[in-house]
């Protein structure tokens, strides 16, 4: 009995370990994974470099450990308004850095005066998708409607058109979704560093998320956050004083080419 119990949690384990290894499942989807690496710019899986060819992006890769200027990219992804993102948008308008915001429709059917305000200083508002859909699997015409409908909300709400940069929800995408949405005109924006931080019932401490962030800061890191959380909030201004310190600058995805 403990031989047949032992045999079935190593294979259980296994077959875990080769799902984690390739992230890549039944239906073809891939899952997005960054394994850390410190302070130094984080390598990608096989199954991930294929990014590459689709015009996909996790950081910029013009740049390396070595480089002398040293560069990151702060992006959020935004599915609603709450008091912390307002804080955020706050500190990167005083603090003068550009943002890619990543939106759904629920942003701009309820808050387009407040995009408007995030374009005209200068943020980029990027597509997330209408709904939070996960198009990994869907067809060309509907990744096509999916996005031009967001594309058309954004016109009609603010007048401005979306910058021409996708995120996959959960980051959860595919070849053929990859392609998809480079023929639609889009750069598929991934991310090098992202933490525990979109749960606002369970938020992290801010001393260690604080910790976690800078031990992981790296050059050319397009860096993921949630602007709806609290502490995001409280510990974006030390965040950008300690960047600096640290010699780096902010950019924006337009550095991309």
């Amino acid at each position: 009995m403990k031989i047949k119990k032992f045999l079935l949690f190593t294979l259980t384990f296994s077959v875990i370990f080769n799902l984690m290894s390739s992230f890549v499942y039944a239906d073809g989807s891939i899952s997005w994974y960054i394994k850390r690496n410190g302070d130094k710019q984080p390598k990608l899986d096989k199954s991930q470099q294929v990014i590459y060819q689709y015009g996909g992006y996790y950081l910029n890769n013009k740049l390396n450990d070595s480089s002398q200027e040293k560069v990151i990219y702060l992006t959020f992804d935004l599915g609603y308004v709450n008091e912390n993102t307002l804080s955020i948008i706050e500190t990167l308008n005083k603090e003068n850095i550009k943002a890619a915001f990543f939106i759904l429709d629920n942003v701009l059917l309820k808050n387009a005066d407040l995009v408007t305000n995030m374009i005209n200083h200068g943020h980029l508002i990027c597509n997330h998708t209408k709904n939070h859909k996960d198009l990994s699997n869907a067809s060309f015409d509907e990744i096509k409607n999916n996005l031009t409908d967001l594309e058309n909300l954004c016109l009609e709400k603010t007048g401005k058109p979306l910058a021409k940069y996708f995120r996959f929800p959960e980051g959860r995408y595919s070849i053929s979704a990859l392609d998809s949405v480079q023929k639609l005109g889009y750069k598929s924006i991934f991310w090098s560093f992202a933490y525990e931080d979109w749960d606002n019932g369970r938020q992290p401490d801010t001393k260690y998320a604080i910790k976690k962030v800078l031990s992981n800061t790296h050059n050319g890191a397009i860096m993921l956050f949630h602007p709806t959380s609290s502490t995001n909030a409280c510990i974006m201004p030390e965040l950008i004083a300690q960047w600096r310190s640290m010699g780096y600058r902010f950019g924006t995805l337009d550095e991309l080419k």
